[in-house]
């Protein structure tokens, strides 16, 4: 399993911003290999956590290339005020079953 966490702080969004937002999650949803996402927000530093989990590498890369997400990509600066991007391969997860990470856990 791989992870993609999209760490960002919130510049000035507008009706671009938010299409292209709500596409490229509707694209991850649908791609084979999609295993789900958690969205986490910290305010005292101001930084937007998303993460999206992954079957394989071979699955994470096909939402990097794809034409929405690279044309937001382009047009990043115009919405936000820093971004970093971390993908992991995820050797383990373990819990008590309490928490499942779902297919759509982002806010609209």
């Amino acid at each position: 399993m791989y992870s993609s966490t999209f760490i960002f702080r919130a510049g000035q969004y507008d009706e671009e911003f938010h299409r292209l937002d709500r596409k490229i999650a509707e694209i991850a949803r649908a791609m084979p290999g999609y295993l789900g996402e958690e969205s986490w927000e910290n305010a005292t530093a101001g930084l937007i956590q998303n993460v999206y989990y992954w079957e394989s590498e071979e699955a994470l890369l096909q939402l990097i290339r794809h034409p929405t997400h690279l044309e937001a990509k382009s047009k990043q600066a115009h919405w936000l005020d820093g971004y970093r991007v971390v993908i992991a391969k995820v050797i383990r997860q373990y819990g008590d079953g309490g928490l499942v990470t779902r297919k759509e856990n982002r806010p609209a």
